[in-house]
């Protein structure tokens, strides 16, 4: 098993996580042969559907294959099955899970909004309650005007962030350094999820990236009234600098290129809230009334 030694304990890490690969390859592995055996698909067969050789189909169908995407692709597609139906944690031939979304799919549209409407009766407005979110780039003036709106208002202010760190018991950065990009959307995710739990009223401030895993995403959109809080590129990167935080522009003379490039990526997926701020050129007092006054006239605090 792989080595990673600190004194954070990344060794147990490692070797959870390998453990976790082992038992995803042998599920894998299981699921594809058993759906060639219920199909009555010989190996050569699903091999030359697939383009995936007999020595390595044996291999996976063993849980020893070092499967790639790509390759469970074809191999999902040869045997007339969704890829995640292969990887998922319920078992496809008795989950009810699986089986309601395999038939919400095929069902009409009509259909579909019933099966919604059941399942959330709910109206979206009740669902947001009166729980705000601000999104954007790093550098936005998320935290701050975050934390001045809260004391404004009277509701509570809570940094994702920092949730994180209390219940990992370690900075972000230790966090992303030892569960990787991957494990940190998950805390991400499960944060959120506690927040909306725990929180009726509250003002959040998310980490800029977050609104590039579309589950999480969803689950913010669906349950905050979420407010894009922008700026010009250019004092983005100056309000890192101004914060002691160098890191962007050292040893880097693309930075401010990379950073109009990551802003371009994300406009289209930050435009999906619900409200915008732009806070270019303003002072930070004036942005926090404007930001108050932007809560209190779009309602996001009534019922």
């Amino acid at each position: 098993m792989s080595e990673i030694t600190n004194f954070r304990g990344e060794t147990l890490a490692a070797d959870v996580a390998e453990l976790a690969v082992d038992d995803l390859m042998q599920r894998v592995g299981e699921r594809v042969r058993k759906a060639r055996e219920l199909r009555n698909l010989p190996r050569r067969v699903v091999s030359e559907r697939s383009g995936v050789s007999l020595r390595y189909l044996a291999q996976i169908e063993a849980g020893e294959g070092n499967i790639s995407l790509a390759v469970l692709l074809r191999i999902a597609m040869a045997l007339g099955h969704r890829i995640e139906w292969l990887v998922g944690e319920e078992d496809p031939w008795t989950s009810d899970v699986i089986r309601v979304a395999d038939l919400f799919r095929s069902s009409p549209s009509t259909t579909r909004r019933r099966v919604l409407d059941v399942l959330s009766p709910d109206p979206p407005e009740a669902l947001r309650a009166r729980r705000i979110c601000l999104i954007g780039l790093r550098g936005a003036g998320k935290s701050t005007l975050g934390a001045m709106a809260g004391q404004s208002l009277r509701v509570p202010f809570v940094e994702l962030n920092r949730e994180i760190e209390e219940q990992s018991g370690m900075p972000v950065n230790e966090v992303q350094a030892l569960y990787g990009p991957e494990g940190y959307r998950k805390l991400e995710g499960q944060a959120i999820g506690r927040i909306v739990a725990t929180h009726d009223t509250v003002i959040l401030a998310v980490a800029g990236g977050l609104v590039a895993e579309p589950e999480t995403y969803k689950t913010l959109l669906a349950h905050f009234h979420t407010i894009w809080i922008k700026a010009r590129p250019e004092e983005h990167m100056a309000r890192v600098r101004s914060q002691g935080d160098t890191r962007p522009m050292a040893g880097n003379p693309e930075a401010m290129d990379q950073l109009r490039q990551i802003l371009r990526s994300r406009e289209s997926l930050y435009a999906g809230a619900a409200a915008e701020l732009d806070t270019s050129g303003k002072s930070l007092q004036a942005t926090a009334e404007e930001l108050v006054t932007l809560i209190r006239s779009q309602g996001f605090l009534d019922g």
